[in-house]
């Protein structure tokens, strides 16, 4: 065999195992939509190949199309460390991201200066498993088709400027394990068949306004071990249900509007974390409490509760933090644990309680 064909033979091999050029492409016109000036990441996004030493891109080593884009702007990557700072990026995310049709995971993250919409077209990519565009200042709504993306099992646009309600279709997301909405501008209720979501394990949607009830359908997640709705305009009362979930551990409903009584299966429940703070939510304290109530915190503070502190808190197994200040809380503070390790303010601004911590009764 000739040096010649050799060399054909060699360079047709290279091209073939090199990213398409439409998919190079792509990449380079989504790369011209932003602009990165301190760090250099797009430095290396020069050569024929997309697949090979551009920084955060991975190709499937079978297809050779783009599977993954990582990009990071706080990072232990050294191109971080010896700039010292974190990454700061303008511009928006292009379209043109969506003709990378194999694309398993697009994260763009913690730039701080991204702004523009969540491009409609990403719920067209039928192989994303993750989205992660956290920390930046996208506006605009949550793509009205993002249900159709059934592989989807990371959807994270925390900390943006998003609007407009959550989407009927997001409950078709059957993959979904991790949602986090939290510190955008969300509004309008919750969907009433959030319970579809049967693989969710977080649902994190604090700080938004949004409004209605806290539908009973979530209860269903048989998964689900985190629930964060503080800081939104949820009203109505605590369904019942929730306090039977078999794993969620954290529920924070938190600075709301929420009205009624405390349901009794939350504090016989396996959460450990319970925080109702900052609502309007009346009636008496279940004394309910026995060997499965076991809080790592405990914040009843700031709502309209009545009645005396139930006897069967020193029942519980353990509680580590709990606060039972601003209600209307009358008569004496129990004695034992948890009582002997608390201090006056997890009791003050009540109408009569007495007893140590507090005065003598």
């Amino acid at each position: 065999m000739s040096l010649r064909v050799i060399f054909v033979t060699s360079l047709l091999l290279g091209l073939a195992a090199a990213c398409p050029p439409s998919d190079r492409a792509a990449l380079l016109s989504f790369r011209a939509a932003l602009h990165e000036p301190y760090l250099g990441i797009f430095n290396s996004w020069t050569g024929a190949d997309c697949c090979r030493n551009w920084y955060g891109v991975s190709c499937d080593p079978e297809s050779r199309r783009v599977a993954d884009i990582n990009l990071r702007g706080e990072s232990e990557d050294p191109i971080f460390e010896r700039a010292k700072r974190t990454g700061y990026m303008t511009g928006t995310i292009s379209s043109a991201i969506c003709r990378l049709e194999r694309l398993s995971s697009l994260t763009v993250a913690d730039w701080k200066g991204i702004s523009g919409e969540i491009p409609a077209c990403l719920a067209s990519l039928p192989y994303l498993r993750i989205l992660d565009l956290i920390g930046n200042r996208l506006s605009g709504e949550i793509p009205a088709d993002i249900g159709r993306l059934k592989r989807l099992t990371v959807l994270n646009v925390a900390d943006n400027m998003i609007t407009g309600r959550i989407p009927s279709s997001l409950t078709g997301l059957s993959s979904l394990m991790h949602l986090d909405l939290r510190n955008n501008r969300i509004s309008g209720p919750l969907p009433q068949d959030f319970g579809m979501l049967r693989m969710l394990s977080r649902a994190l949607l604090s700080g938004n306004q949004i409004t209605g009830s806290i539908p009973a359908s979530i209860s269903q997640i048989y998964r689900l071990a985190d629930l964060d709705l503080s800081s939104n305009r949820l009203s109505g009362q605590i369904p019942s249900s929730l306090g039977k979930m078999p794993v969620l551990a954290t529920l924070n409903l938190d600075f709301n509007q929420i009205s009624g009584a405390i349901p009794a299966s939350l504090i016989n429940s396996g959460v450990s974390n319970l925080n109702l703070s900052r609502n309007s939510i009346q009636g008496t304290i279940p004394d309910v409490f026995g060997p499965r109530s076991y809080f790592t915190v405990l914040d009843l503070s700031y709502n309209n509760l009545r009645g005396p502190i139930p006897k069967s808190i020193s029942a519980a197994t353990y509680i580590g933090h709990m606060d039972l200040s601003h209600n209307h809380l009358c008569g004496r503070i129990p004695a034992g644990s948890p009582f002997d390790h608390l201090e006056a303010s997890s009791f003050s601004y009540n109408d009569c309680l007495c007893g140590k911590p507090l005065k003598a009764c």
